[in-house]
């Protein structure tokens, strides 16, 4: 079973916009989840560094579901089998994790497969090159999820956009700063704290989404 088709996302572009990511494990996932779409967010990662596999999977196929009835793509963090298991329609991978071929191989050629590229313009170049469908660069301001991840320099943004490839924004975004990361090349903005610890997530994620210029609610 390979990773389903996009086919459902072509009136949106399945790699833009608001790029919400799960914040770990809780009672309310699904329905905080609910929330971020609501408020405009075009892409959701499950990322949850747990270890009970059992529960991760339950909750991942509940969100591959929800992403599918709204016709946004859903992608897994880290990891390929549990991408593959749920249902999902990617992976977001890092320097640790399985390499691009072996993603491919498990999930199939309609799989997003994207690349934490950090402040490494180098890495961005050669992940492009072995197929990856968005790279991601960060962190580009001081972040509560990551504090000790390395600084990305805005003009980075610009120099990726040579590689041809989506480009995501992470670390440390608000609604104020975000502004010049797309106006420097960004084509995602991906939030973890800045939507799902808000007290109105749905609200939080529509004054991210609102930030791209060409931003439509599109979803059926």
């Amino acid at each position: 079973m390979t990773a389903r088709s996009l086919s459902h996302t072509t009136s949106c572009s399945p790699i833009a916009g608001l790029y919400a990511i799960t914040n770990g494990a809780s009672a309310d996932l699904l329905d905080h989840a609910a929330a971020a779409l609501r408020g405009g967010a075009r892409i959701l990662q499950y990322r949850d560094k747990g270890h009970d596999y059992q529960r991760r999977l339950t909750e991942a196929r509940a969100l591959a579901k929800l992403c599918a009835q709204q016709g946004i793509p859903m992608i897994v963090n880290d990891d390929v089998d549990l991408a593959r298991a749920c249902g999902a329609d990617g992976v977001h991978l890092g320097q640790d994790d399985p390499d691009i071929t072996y993603a491919r191989t498990v999930l199939g050629t309609q799989a997003i497969i994207g690349m934490s590229c950090y402040n490494d313009l180098e890495r961005g170049r050669n992940c492009a090159a072995q197929g990856a469908d968005y790279l991601a660069f960060g962190s580009f301001f001081e972040s509560a999820s990551k504090p000790q991840a390395c600084r990305a320099p805005l003009d980075l943004l610009p120099q990726a956009k040579s590689l041809g490839k989506p480009l995501v924004a992470i670390g440390g975004i608000t609604p104020d700063n975000g502004r010049d990361l797309i106006a420097a090349g960004a084509d995602c903005l991906a939030i973890i704290r800045g939507v799902f610890t808000a007290v109105d997530i749905a609200a939080a994620a529509r004054r991210y989404a609102k930030l791209f210029p060409d931003f439509t609610d599109c979803r059926s």
